[in-house]
């Protein structure tokens, strides 16, 4: 799971810069940059963000699941689900 790709990916998506949304979460900007390049925030932490950016943590999750994350015998149906499952995410945050 890379939680940080799925961060930096909403916060481009809502024209913000790190230091804006490390602002709006109330989080120190080198905590957010340590975040969007690959340590895992904490609970308390990982609430704020996902407040800040108005979406919930679950959809966080969704959005940080890789391929490597799934069983090998399911990675073939990972592959044809995910790109659908991105798409609406993309339409629920429109």
């Amino acid at each position: 799971m890379n939680v940080g790709k799925a961060i930096k990916e909403l916060r481009k998506e809502q024209k913000l810069s790190q230091t804006d949304l490390a602002e709006k979460a109330n989080v120190a900007q080198t905590t957010l940059s340590q975040i969007e390049n690959g340590k895992r925030p904490g609970i308390e932490t990982l609430k704020n963000i996902s407040a800040a950016l108005q979406v919930p943590e679950s959809l966080i999750y969704v959005m940080s699941i890789e391929k490597g994350d799934v069983p090998l015998e399911k990675q073939m149906l990972y592959e044809k689900l995910f790109p659908v499952i991105m798409e609406l995410v993309k339409q629920v945050l429109k």
